[in-house]
C-alpha cells in the first residue's frame, strides 16, 4: 500500500461515514466498560436490529476513552450539521431514550440532565495531541485511524526523509521521554542509528504500574495504530527491522486490540516486509509481563522479553549500545511513540511551540483521587497545578479544601497548595522533590494523613523490589517498619534522623531507578509536612541499642510498645 492507497482508503472511509444520519459513540476503555459501557452498546444494537431499515442510516461505534472516566458510561452523538452532544452516566434505561430522541425522533426530556456540555474547562483547557483520535475513531478498523490522517507520517518519512532527518526532526522538536525520565527522545535515537551493528531492535514499554495510572493503557486501547506507526517510524529511522511492544500483564483489552492492528497493518502492506512499497522491513510482536513493577526499568524489561528473570542490571552498557541479545536498542514510552506521528506530520517547530522552553509539547495525565473530575488528560507543558486541579479537575468535592497533589507515582512526591501556581514541567515538578513520572496525579484533601501517604508507597515498593540489591530489599522494609511505627504513634524522634539517613543511602546505592526513588514519596512529605510526623512522635520513648524502651512509667506492654 502507497500514499495514494492510504488517501483513496481514508477518502472511502469518511465518505461511508458521513453518509450515516447518526453515529452513535460509545466509549470502550476499560473504566466506563466497568461501570456498564457493554450493556450500554448493547441496546444500541438491539435497537438496530429490530429496525433493519435503519441499519444503513445509523452507525454504532466502541470508540476509545473519552477523557472524564468518572461521569462514564460516556456516549458522543453525532449527526451532520449539528454540534456533537455528549451523555454521561449513561444506563441501559437512558441508552434507550437516547435512541429514540437521536434516531427515531420521539420527544423526550429525560436525556437532558445527562448531556456534558462542550465548553466546559475539562474540555477547553485541554490540548489533544497523542490522544487526538481518543474517542472519535474505532480502534478496532484500520480504515478508521486512517481517515483521521493515520500512516500519512509513516508514508512522508519512508519516502522524503532519510533516517537522520528523521532523527534530527525529533530532537528539533524537543520531545522528551513520557515515561519519566524525560531523556531528549531524538538524542536517544541518534545513538541507536550511529551503533554499528547486523541487528537492532526498537521497544515500547507499555509496563504501566504506578498506583492510580493508566495512561499508557488508555493510548493502547483508544489508538493502538497511532503507537505502531510511531514505532515503525523509529525503526526506520535507527534501522531496525524488529519491534516490541511490553504491554503489562493487567491489560488484556490493550493486548487484544494491538494484537489486532498488528495483523490489519501486515495484510495492508504497513508493518512487515516492504513496508508501504519500499525496501523498509519492520515486524512487531508483543510480550505480556507478568505483573513485576521493576519490569518498568529498561534493562529488566528487556530481561524479561528474552525470557530471563526480570530484573535490572548495573549499567553501562546503556540499551543504545548493548540491548537485547547484546545489540543497540532503543526503548520508548507508549506516550512517546504516541507523539512520533504529529511530529512528522506537523513538523518540529510546532510541536516546539507547545509548552515552555525546556519541556516541549503536551502531556497525558490520570487525575485521580480528591477532586471532581477524575480521569484522562492531555494538557501542554507548564499549565500550573492550579489550573489542573480546579478548572479541569474541577476543585476538590464535599467542600474540602486541597491539602497536595502527588506526581510520578510510587517515585513521585507531593506538592503542597502553596506551590498551586507551579508550572508542571520536568525541571518545576523536580525543584520541588518531585518528577513528572509516567504522569500519575493523585489529588489529596485536607482528612489526608501525609505519614499514611508515604507508607503506602513505601509498602507498594518494599512487595514490589525485586531484591537484587541490598539497599532497595532491605532499605524499603526498614523505611516501611519505621513508618509504621510512626503512624502507630510508638516512633522516637531518633527513628526520624535514621528514616533521613536510609533515604540518602538508598537514593545514593541502590542498583535501578526503584530503589533510587523509592524515598521520594517519604522525602517530600517530610519536607512539607514535617510537623505532621512530629505530632505522631512519642516523647516518653527513647532508643536503646536499635530497641525501644520506656523512658517514663506507663500502662502499656512491652508488646504494645514494640
Amino acid at each position: 500500500m502507497n500514499r495514494s492507497d492510504l488517501h483513496a482508503l481514508g477518502e472511502r472511509e469518511l465518505q461511508k461515514q458521513s453518509e450515516a444520519r447518526c453515529r452513535l459513540l460509545c466509549c470502550g476503555s476499560t473504566p466506563c466498560l466497568s461501570s456498564g459501557g457493554t450493556a450500554v452498546q448493547e441496546v444500541f444494537k438491539g435497537f438496530l436490529k429490530e429496525n433493519r431499515d435503519l441499519k444503513a442510516e445509523v452507525a454504532v461505534v466502541s470508540t476509545g476513552c473519552m477523557g472524564p472516566c468518572s461521569r462514564g458510561p460516556l456516549v458522543t452523538v453525532q449527526q451532520p450539521g449539528e454540534e456533537d452532544v455528549i451523555y454521561e452516566r449513561v444506563t441501559s434505561e437512558l441508552a434507550q431514550e437516547i435512541f429514540k430522541k437521536h434516531v427515531t425522533d420521539e420527544a423526550t426530556d429525560r436525556v437532558e440532565t445527562h448531556i456534558l456540555p462542550n465548553d466546559i474547562p475539562f474540555f477547553t483547557k485541554q490540548k489533544k495531541v497523542v490522544l487526538a483520535n481518543s474517542g472519535l475513531i474505532d480502534p478496532e478498523r484500520l480504515e478508521d485511524y486512517v481517515a483521521h490522517g493515520g500512516y500519512l507520517a509513516l508514508g512522508h518519512a519512508l519516502r522524503e526523509m532519510t533516517p537522520e532527518e528523521v532523527c534530527n526532526e525529533i530532537i528539533n522538536s524537543g520531545l522528551r521521554g513520557r515515561g519519566g525520565g524525560g531523556y531528549p527522545s531524538g538524542l536517544k535515537w541518534n545513538l541507536v542509528r550511529r551503533a554499528k551493528a547486523d541487528k537492532k531492535y526498537v521497544i515500547a514499554n507499555g509496563d504501566e504500574g504506578d498506583p492510580g495510572a493508566y495512561m499508557d493503557r488508555t493510548l493502547m486501547e483508544s489508538d493502538p495504530h497511532r503507537v505502531l506507526e510511531g514505532m515503525a517510524i523509529a525503526g526506520y529511522a535507527v534501522g531496525a527491522e524488529q519491534g516490541f511492544i511490553y504491554v503489562r500483564g493487567e491489560y488484556p483489552i490493550a493486548a487484544k486490540r494491538l494484537e489486532k492492528a498488528i495483523r490489519m497493518a501486515e495484510r495492508r502492506g504497513l508493518l512487515g516486509s516492504r513496508v508501504m512499497d519500499t525496501a523498509f522491513n519492520f515486524r512487531i510482536d508483543i510480550r505480556i509481563g507478568a505483573g513485576a513493577f521493576v519490569c518498568g526499568e529498561e534493562t529488566a524489561l528487556m530481561a524479561s522479553i528474552m525470557g530471563k528473570r526480570g530484573q535490572p542490571v548495573p549499567r553501562p552498557p546503556y540499551p543504545p549500545s548493548s540491548g537485547l541479545w547484546g545489540y543497540p536498542t532503543l526503548i520508548n514510552n507508549v506516550e512517546t511513540f504516541g507523539s512520533i506521528a504529529p511530529i512528522i506530520d506537523n513538523g518540529a517547530e510546532w510541536f516546539a511551540g507547545i509548552g515552555t522552553a525546556k519541556s516541549k509539547g503536551t502531556k497525558i495525565f490520570a487525575l485521580a483521587g480528591q477532586v471532581e473530575n477524575t480521569g484522562l488528560i492531555e494538557v501542554p507543558m507548564g499549565l500550573s497545578l492550579r489550573e489542573i486541579v480546579f478548572d479541569i479537575g474541577g476543585g476538590v468535592p464535599d467542600g474540602r479544601t486541597f491539602k497536595a497533589a502527588q506526581t510520578g507515582g510510587p517515585s513521585g512526591g507531593c506538592i503542597p497548595a502553596d506551590y498551586l501556581d507551579t508550572p508542571v514541567d520536568y525541571e518545576s515538578l523536580r525543584e520541588l522533590g518531585s518528577i513528572m513520572g509516567s504522569g500519575g496525579l493523585v489529588v489529596m484533601d485536607d482528612t489526608t494523613s501525609m505519614p499514611n501517604v508515604a507508607k503506602y508507597f513505601m509498602e507498594f515498593c518494599m512487595d514490589e523490589s525485586c531484591g537484587k540489591c541490598v539497599p532497595c530489599r532491605v532499605g524499603t522494609v526498614q523505611l516501611y517498619r519505621i513508618l509504621d511505627r510512626i503512624t502507630a504513634g510508638t516512633a522516637t524522634r531518633n527513628d526520624l534522623t535514621i528514616m533521613e539517613e536510609l533515604c540518602t543511602m538508598m537514593r545514593e546505592t541502590s542498583l535501578c531507578g526503584l530503589g533510587q526513588s523509592a524515598p521520594n514519596p517519604l522525602l517530600s512529605t517530610l519536607r512539607y509536612f514535617r510537623e505532621e510526623y512530629e505530632a505522631l512522635i512519642n516523647d516518653d520513648l527513647h532508643a536503646t541499642n536499635g530497641r525501644f524502651t520506656l523512658a517514663t512509667p506507663s500502662t502499656r506492654s512491652a508488646k504494645e510498645v514494640l
